[in-house]
């Protein structure tokens, strides 16, 4: 009696396990504010380094260096056109000054004036997760660098 019981648990407890595995697991990818703010640094490090033709290809290698799990470097320059985004690519060189997240925040405008007159600033938005899909609320870490603001991006859990 006791062998039946236990062994029509152990499925359920199997698949308890691994739903509860799989959380640990999806709570473990999300990216952590240093790993953003370490990935923002390495970028402008970068772009100082081997100029913004360069930097952008970097940026935007969905393979490369600069692309972590849901971590991705975004480069505007101080108009609000996008200069690179690891996230899409092909917004390269569209005008996103005017841009809104989805609940209608300016974003890049956000970014250009917290950066105006110190370099470094968090922007909180709402934003598509491309990891989940999901729209989600984000905190970007920027920093000014000359005619640049790069930044990269953590989602709440």
């Amino acid at each position: 009696m006791l062998r039946k019981a236990v062994s029509r648990l152990a499925p359920a407890a199997l698949s308890l396990a691994l739903l509860m595995g799989a959380s640990a697991a999806q709570a473990a990818d999300h990216a952590t504010p240093e790993q953003a703010k370490a990935l923002v640094a390495e970028a402008v490090a970068y772009l100082k380094a081997k100029g913004p033709e360069e930097a952008t290809k970097a940026f935007q290698d969905a393979k490369g260096a600069f692309r972590r799990g849901e971590l991705y470097v975004f480069v505007f320059d101080s108009a609000g056109r996008y200069v690179a985004s690891g996230g899409n690519p092909r917004l390269a060189g569209t005008d996103a000054a005017n841009l809104k997240d989805a609940e209608g925040k300016p974003i890049v405008q956000a970014m250009i004036a917290e950066t105006k007159d110190k370099p470094n600033a968090v922007i909180d938005y709402v934003w598509l997760n491309r990891q989940t899909n999901k729209v989600e609320h984000k905190h970007s870490y920027v920093t000014r660098d000359g005619g640049y603001i790069v930044g990269a991006g953590t989602y709440d859990d």
